[in-house]
């Protein structure tokens, strides 16, 4: 009885030695399938993000909502022509440095480089997120910057008061009222980010974390 109760503990012994590589595999092939799915998901959003705004343009009610000779008569048509042409630049940017990490993403790399690749992925995620948010900050200044050097707020914005009204104070009540908009939007839309990609990279911190532990 006694040789086969030993029998039976070498036994699981040795199947004891050979479950923590099995296990090791199957975790990190797991995690690996989780961080590419993640980084995937990135990738889409961030197109559909590029391209929805663009396709606003084709709604008749919301061209007939835009002024487009607004920009002209504030004198700022060029600064956002210029910021335009750098947000699209660098959003396309992103845009193929997220589909680039997909791609690095590969189920042949060791633990350790799957790791460097999620830190990676990461910040550039929270770079993009810091950039999209400096843009809209930057986008409402010029606005602001131009009604403030405005001769004539009331005819540039169109704008027909009723009764008498000092132009100089309805400027400023405009001027504060856009800067009110603007840090609510940003703070709007950095709720949003935090939203979409707040709990992608959350999910990918954890999977480096689980990583950190298998290799710890």
């Amino acid at each position: 009885m006694m040789d086969e109760l030993e029998l039976l503990k070498q036994d699981w012994q040795k199947r004891e030695k050979e479950m923590p590589r099995l296990t090791y595999d199957e975790i990190h092939r797991m995690i690996w399938k989780k961080s590419s799915s993640v980084v995937r998901w990135i990738f889409y959003i961030s197109i559909i993000e590029f391209i929805v705004p663009h396709l606003l343009y084709l709604l008749p009610s919301f061209r007939s909502g835009m002024n487009y000779d607004v920009a002209g008569s504030l004198g700022i048509r060029i600064p956002l022509i210029v910021l335009t042409v750098i947000q699209y630049g660098v959003a396309l940017y992103f845009i193929l440095q997220f589909y680039k990490r997909y791609r690095e993403i590969s189920v042949l790399d060791s633990a350790g480089k799957l790791m460097n690749r999620i830190i990676r992925t990461r910040k550039t995620v929270r770079n993009y997120v810091v950039f999209c948010l400096s843009m809209i900050l930057v986008f409402f200044g010029v606005f602001i910057w131009g009604m403030v050097l405005s001769d004539d707020l009331i005819e540039a914005l169109h704008l027909h008061p009723d009764g008498q009204v000092d132009p100089d104070r309805l400027k400023w009540i405009v001027v504060g009222i856009m800067s009110v908009a603007g840090i609510v939007f940003t703070a709007v839309m950095g709720g949003i980010y935090f939203l979409l990609y707040g709990l992608l990279t959350r999910k990918l911190y954890r999977n480096y974390k689980d990583l950190r532990r298998m290799e710890g």
